[in-house]
């Protein structure tokens, strides 16, 4: 099973792809997509979603895992994460790939074992059960190995039953 984890933005979208059968997952690929600062927000969200159309075409996932959005102090931020997260799930529905979403605190009981693990635990889990002698950068880039994870880990079962 193949399976790509995205941590959503509009700036830096972090991937993770891993893949595995039975609880034994391997690390594939990782990296981050990213768009200028300097052009207009709509033209960022246009390549983002091209490159998200081009990374699902070249990882070929057979689920896409992707994590649910937590709204901290900075709405503005948020806001614009929210439309860089449509574009990204609008890429995986074009697709036509079998979308999973995640909460931070279902990525962190998945991984760690306790949703309210900090942010150095679950990286530091994630590169244990991978078999990693270091964790990824950027953290985008981490975050989404670890939503990945999170769903090889939890919801083998429900591809499986999706169809």
């Amino acid at each position: 099973m193949r399976i790509l984890g995205i941590d959503p933005g509009y700036a830096t979208t972090g991937f993770g792809l891993i893949e595995g059968e039975r609880g034994q997952f391997a690390l594939r690929q990782y990296g981050v997509i990213t768009t200028p600062a300097d052009l207009p927000f709509s033209q960022r969200l246009g390549i983002l979603f091209d490159d998200m159309q081009r990374l699902l075409e070249v990882t070929q996932p057979e689920a896409v895992a992707v994590e649910e959005l937590f709204w901290g102090h900075n709405i503005t931020t948020g806001i614009g994460v929210s439309h860089g997260r449509g574009v990204i799930l609008l890429a995986i529905e074009k697709a036509g790939l079998p979308l999973f979403e995640y909460t931070p605190m279902q990525v962190k009981q998945s991984v760690v074992g306790y949703g309210k693990a900090e942010k150095r635990q679950v990286m530091d889990m994630t590169r244990r059960l991978l078999k990693m002698e270091k964790m990824p950068r950027p953290d985008d880039a981490a975050d989404a190995i670890a939503i990945a994870l999170c769903h090889g880990r939890s919801s083998t079962s429900l591809l499986r039953n999706r169809g």
